[in-house]
């Protein structure tokens, strides 16, 4: 077997170096503080019973091709039709991942002589895609609108193209929101193209779990959204929401989803399965925020709000500078029967290293003071 060329074998070297190498686990049976199915969907016992009336005649395993040549089909319609009612927009269009409709919206959407502003911390998968595309970039500073619009209004000055502004409703990372009200309003105001993924506010935020977008009733006045299905659906895939004329664009230019197999009719149904478990599992999202919001208690109560980042997402992070001691930390906690997942750089900067904390339905008052106990004894020693 050819080994690696020496460039890459020195990137590798100096990640074991600083104590930063990634490598793949297996499934862990420990209590579940790290994983994305906030609802419990993934795992729930009748799960099947929601999307089996949705296979109801379909034999194919696979897809067979994409979308524009074999791959469409009426579940796919069934789907689409069903996530943009939900979501109060004009239309919908599945990608096979979040990561590949950010790709694919970015790469496509904005033009040669428009802009796109983003948030700092903004998603690696929108960074990859803004790199794929042919306008200009510029990041701003976290959650902060005050040097967003003095770059807008500086940029404005000397061009004419089309300013795209996009962030995250709730950070993957922080667990944090911007003040979408505030940033909806100017971006109204001075006729800016917002995006808005809402990843990870899907299943956690709005009265049936619609997403910050969705409690916010803001849907109206955003250019798209980015809503993905492997978090709180406890299912696979994403899809791009906004008015018809752009989903008809991005069947057409979009690279990721015109060059790619559909994905097959299981997946299909489990999105519309996770849907509707939204409508009839209100329960589960109560359990979530009174989750969400005893977890915020027992932080106040062990002295740890200076290590952890204000969120009321089903994200909780605790900043622990250092690549050796956050991974020290997550051992201690992890050998007590606790999964929970160190984070280091380059995923965050340097001095920024965390632990992640993500809440369930299915996480017990008794777990998270238990946990957040041996954060706190952890971070005495």
């Amino acid at each position: 077997m050819k080994s690696l060329p020496k460039s890459l074998q020195a990137k590798i070297a100096t990640r074991k170096a600083k104590n930063a190498f990634r490598e793949l686990s297996l499934e862990e049976s420990n209590i579940d503080f790290s994983s994305n199915d906030y609802l419990g969907f993934a795992q729930h016992p009748e799960f099947e019973k929601y999307i089996n009336p949705f296979l109801d005649g379909i034999i194919k395993n696979g897809a067979t091709g994409s979308r524009l040549l074999s791959g469409n089909s009426k579940l796919y319609d069934l789907a689409e039709g069903k996530i943009a009612d939900f979501h109060g927009q004009e239309a919908a269009l599945v990608f096979n991942s979040g990561y590949n409709a950010n790709i694919g919206f970015f790469s496509c959407v904005p033009q040669r002589g428009d802009i796109v502003f983003y948030d700092e911390l903004i998603h690696a998968s929108i960074r990859d895609g803004l790199r794929m595309g042919l306008a200009q970039n510029l990041n701003f500073k976290h959650n902060n609108f005050i040097d967003l619009e003095a770059k807008v209004t500086r940029w404005k000055a000397q061009n004419t193209g089309a300013v795209y502004v996009v962030t995250e409703s709730v950070f993957s990372m922080d667990g944090d929101s911007p003040n979408l009200v505030v940033l909806v309003d100017y971006c109204v105001r001075n006729n800016l193209y917002l995006i808005l993924d809402e990843a990870h506010a899907l299943g956690v935020f709005g009265e049936q779990g619609g997403g910050l977008v969705q409690q916010l009733n803001i849907q109206d006045r955003v250019f798209a959204q980015i809503v993905t299905f492997g978090k709180g659906l406890g299912s696979h895939g994403a899809a791009i929401l906004g008015s018809l004329a752009l989903r008809e664009y991005l069947i057409n230019f979009s690279r990721s989803f015109i060059y790619t197999t559909a994905l097959p009719a299981h997946a299909i149904a489990s999105i519309l399965g996770g849907y509707q478990m939204l409508s009839t599992e209100k329960e589960a999202i109560l359990r979530l925020q009174k989750n969400i919001a005893f977890f915020n208690l027992k932080i106040k109560e062990f002295n740890l709000i200076h290590y952890f980042i204000p969120s009321n997402s089903a994200i909780h992070c605790c900043v622990i500078s250092g690549v050796d001691r956050v991974k020290k930390t997550a051992l201690l906690i992890q050998d007590k029967g606790f999964s929970i997942k160190p984070i280091l750089s380059p995923t965050v900067p340097i001095g920024k290293e965390r632990l992640r904390f993500c809440l369930h339905t299915y996480n017990t008052f008794l777990e998270i003071e238990s946990v957040l106990k041996l954060v706190s004894k952890s971070l005495m020693v």
